[in-house]
């Protein structure tokens, strides 16, 4: 039996990682960590603001705000507790911070950038593709909820597209009449963000070459969507190279670019 906690159990997937590790006959769940819902009962469990509620727990599964993962971590790494993150805004800077100041295991962290599988399998076929095209794009679209832009899946996108094909051609590189116009260049890919009600979580990567264009979509239209990729990471987190480890790739044979 794997004993489970949630950091950021008041949220929308706090709250639902907490129902499906209650529901799973492999898993209990043992503590849950939310300062700004203490008292508010989850899963028939009351939520604390004091992070010692999750030790001795095997797992803690992160879905915060990124002004306070990485002071999460710290915690849970002294606590000697496998950290599952869901949080995003890791991008290659803050994976390395996280790298550096997480060290090597026991215990270990595994940050995924996009729990559904259809979206890992959706960077997979990005990944590539690259090579094969002149150019790329990713366009992500999210609720209005949604505290940080681009998304860690947009991100980790364009940095497996940029390693697999290198870089980018067009005819000329427009120049930005507004700043931002032509989006966030992240790794020599321009990267689009959308907030607006009633998305969930969806993406685009648009690829073109004189004569053809190639799209492919992926499209979240229900969080339980992540459920599947969370519960693979709690059962199998302690089980991996000790240290950090980043997305679900390795462990769906989907293994990106390194």
């Amino acid at each position: 039996m794997i004993t489970v906690a949630v950091a950021g159990a008041a949220g929308r997937m706090g709250r639902l990682v907490a129902a499906t590790v209650a529901g799973a006959t492999d898993l209990e769940l043992g503590a849950l960590y939310d300062p700004g819902g203490v008292g508010d009962l989850v899963a028939g469990m009351a939520i604390s603001a004091d992070p010692e509620s999750v030790a001795g727990c095997d797992v803690v599964v992160e879905f915060t705000t990124p002004g306070v993962v990485m002071a999460n971590l710290e915690s849970w790494k002294r606590l000697a507790v496998h950290a599952v993150v869901g949080t995003s805004g890791f991008d290659e800077a803050r994976l390395e911070d996280v790298r550096r100041t997480w060290g090597p295991g026991p215990p270990n962290c595994l940050i995924v950038p996009n729990f559904s599988i259809g979206a890992i399998v959706m960077m997979r076929l990005a990944e590539l593709a690259a090579p094969h095209f002149s150019a790329g794009e990713v366009i992500e679209y999210h609720h209005d909820n949604k505290v940080d832009a681009p998304s860690g899946t947009a991100m980790e996108t364009a940095r497996r597209m940029s390693i697999a094909a290198g870089t980018q051609h067009r005819a000329v590189e427009s120049a930005e009449l507004v700043a931002g116009a032509r989006g966030a260049d992240i790794d020599g890919v321009s990267v689009h963000s959308v907030r607006l009600a009633g998305y969930v979580a969806h993406q685009t990567v648009m690829l073109g070459q004189p004569g053809e264009t190639l799209s492919i979509r992926h499209d979240t239209t229900d969080r339980m969507a992540f459920m599947p990729g969370v519960l693979l990471g709690i059962r199998t987190v302690a089980g991996l190279e000790e240290g950090v480890t980043v997305g679900l790739g390795g462990l769906v044979d989907l293994d990106p670019a390194q």
